[in-house]
C-alpha cells in the first residue's frame, strides 16, 4: 500500500474516533461513512492516458506516454502540475494528484487536486520538438483542460517557457474565450505572477526558518516541558550553528539554498550541495550565489572538475552525488525527487531535521524508522506548497486583470504559510503523531466535512 493511502486511512480513523467529528453520523451509518471517504479520497476521478504523435526534426515520428490525472474537484477545479521525465507513470501521476488535493486542502486553497506527465528526458529533445510536443498535449486534453476546469502549472523538466507555449495553444482552439488563467507559472509577459519561479524555494526554506525562529522562540517554555520528542529536536537546533546540505540544485533547490545562505535568523552554513551529476563539499561552507550564477551559464548544471571550479573562483570538493545523504549535517534539504531515502540508506541519515522539497522524497518505511529516531521530518504536503499558493494568486491576478508586485506576492505567501504552521504546530507538539499525519488529519477533516455537506456520502 502507498504511503498516502496508509495515512489516509490512518487519518480517517482518528478522526471518525472523535465523536464531536460530524456529530450528526452515528453506529452503522458512521461505519458507511468512512468507507466511503476511504474510496473517495484513495482513487482518482479520472485517469486520462494518451500517445503524443510527434515528428522530429529528422523525420522520425514517435509516441510518447502522457497523462493527466484528477484526482478531486471537492474544493475547486484540478490544479497540479505538468512534469517532464522519463520515471513518469501512471501511478506516480495519481499518487501526485492525491497529495495535490490534500495540499490545497492543507493550505485553505480553492482548488482539487490533479497532475500531468509526460515520459520524455527534455534534455534529449530540441527546442522545436519541446515546443511540439506542449502543443501536442494540450490538443490532446483539450477537453478537460480550462480556467475553471483543469489549471497545469510547471514541474520537474517544464517552467514558464512551457506553461507560455501550452497557454498559447490553448487559446488557438479556444478563439475569444478566456485563456489567461488556464496555464499558471507562466512568464510575467505573458500573465504569470511575479515571484511564480523562486515561490516553491521560498516557501521550503520559510517553513523550517519559521519552526526554527519564530515558533521556537515564542513557545521556548511550552516546547521545553513537553515530552514531545520532535519538540527537544527542534529547540537542540535553534540557537546552534548548522551544517545545512542541499540535494537538487534546480530551480527549487537553488532558492532555498540561497534563502538558507543569507537568513541572518538562523545560523545556516551550507557545506554540501548536488544535482544529478555531482555533489560538491566545503567543510567552511560553499559559495552558494557562485554557484548559482556558473548554473545560470551552464544549462543549470553544477561544476563537475576540480579544474572547473577553480577557473570560476569556487571552492569545493567533488564527491560523488549519491553520498551527500549520509553526510554529518544537522539539515537536509530534499529538493530532487521521489523515494531519496528508503529501505537501504535510512539507517545512515545523521541528519536531524529534514525538509522535503520534492514530493516524496522519503519512502513509507524510512519515515516511518526516522520519525521513530526523533528526526523533525518538515513534509512535503507543508513544505513545498509555494508554489500553488503563488499559482493561486497567479490565477486571481489574471481574472481580475490586476498584478501584485513580487514584495506584494512574497508577503502573502509567506502570511498564508504562516497561518497553517500556526494551525498545525500547535497540534504538532501538543501530540504524538509525526508532523506529516498532522497535516494530513487536517486535510483530511476538511475535504470529509465538505464531501459531507455536499452531500457525496450518500
Amino acid at each position: 500500500m502507498h504511503r498516502q493511502q496508509t495515512i489516509i486511512e490512518e487519518s480517517l480513523k482518528a478522526i471518525m474516533e472523535d465523536e464531536e467529528f460530524l456529530p450528526d453520523l452515528k453506529a452503522q451509518t458512521r461505519e458507511q461513512a468512512y468507507s466511503s471517504l476511504v474510496a473517495l479520497l484513495s482513487t482518482p476521478n479520472h485517469v486520462h492516458k494518451s500517445f503524443l504523435r510527434i515528428t522530429l526534426e529528422n523525420g522520425t515520428i514517435v509516441r510518447i506516454p502522457a497523462f493527466r490525472v484528477q484526482h478531486s474537484d471537492t474544493v475547486g477545479p484540478y490544479k497540479g502540475g505538468i512534469r517532464f521525465h522519463e520515471t513518469v507513470d501512471e501511478d506516480e501521476t495519481s499518487n501526485l494528484a492525491k497529495l495535490m488535493t490534500l495540499k490545497n486542502a492543507l493550505h485553505e486553497l480553492p482548488f482539487g487536486g490533479g497532475k500531468g506527465g509526460v515520459v520524455i528526458n527534455p534534455k534529449e529533445y530540441s527546442v522545436k520538438e519541446l515546443n511540439l510536443i506542449c502543443k501536442k498535449y494540450v490538443q490532446y486534453f483539450n477537453d478537460i483542460l480550462g480556467p475553471d476546469k483543469d489549471i497545469p502549472a510547471p514541474d520537474v523538466g517544464t517552467g514558464e517557457r512551457e506553461m507560455d507555449w501550452m497557454m498559447g495553444e490553448f487559446k488557438n482552439i479556444h478563439p475569444g474565450e478566456p485563456y489567461r488563467n488556464s496555464f499558471t507559472g507562466k512568464s510575467v509577459v505573458n500573465g504569470g505572477s511575479l515571484g511564480r519561479r523562486e515561490a516553491t524555494g521560498k516557501g521550503v526554506y520559510f517553513t523550517y526558518r519559521y519552526l526554527l525562529k519564530n515558533f521556537v522562540s515564542q513557545n521556548r517554555k511550552w516546547l521545553r516541558d513537553t515530552e514531545n520528542t520532535f519538540a527537544h529536536t527542534a529547540l537542540d537546533h535553534a540557537d546552534k550553528k548548522l551544517k545545512v546540505a542541499v540535494q537538487g540544485f534546480g530551480n527549487l533547490g537553488s532558492v532555498a539554498a540561497l534563502e538558507a545562505y543569507q537568513c541572518n535568523d538562523l545560523q545556516n552554513r551550507i557545506v554540501a550541495v548536488s544535482d544529478a551529476n555531482v555533489m560538491l563539499y566545503n567543510e567552511d561552507g560553499l559559495d552558494i550565489p557562485g554557484l548559482i550564477q556558473y548554473t545560470k551559464e551552464n544549462d543549470g548544471d553544477l561544476p563537475t572538475t576540480e579544474e572547473v571550479l577553480q577557473e570560476n573562483d569556487l571552492k569545493a570538493e567533488v564527491r560523488n552525488r549519491d553520498d551527500l545523504l549520509e553526510l554529518d549535517v544537522d539539515v537536509l534539504f530534499l529538493a530532487a525527487l521521489e523515494d531519496q531515502i528508503h529501505e537501504e540508506n535510512k539507517e545512515n541519515i545523521k541528519a536531524r531535521i529534514i525538509v522535503e522539497g520534492a514530493n516524496g522524497p522519503i519512502t513509507e518505511e524510512a519515515d516511518k524508522y526516522l520519525a521513530d529516531k526523533g528526526v523533525l521530518i518538515i513534509p512535503d504536503i507543508l513544505a513545498n506548497a509555494g508554489g500553488v499558493i503563488v499559482s493561486y494568486y497567479e490565477w486571481v491576478q489574471g481574472r481580475e486583470a490586476q498584478f501584485l508586485t513580487e514584495d506584494e506576492v512574497f508577503e502573502r505567501l509567506f502570511n498564508k504559510m504562516r497561518v497553517t504552521m500556526d494551525t498545525i504546530l500547535p497540534q504538532f507538539f501538543g501530540d504524538p503523531f509525526p508532523l506529516r499525519q498532522n497535516c494530513y488529519i487536517h486535510s483530511v477533516m476538511k475535504l470529509s466535512t465538505i464531501m459531507y455537506r455536499q452531500g457525496k456520502l450518500y
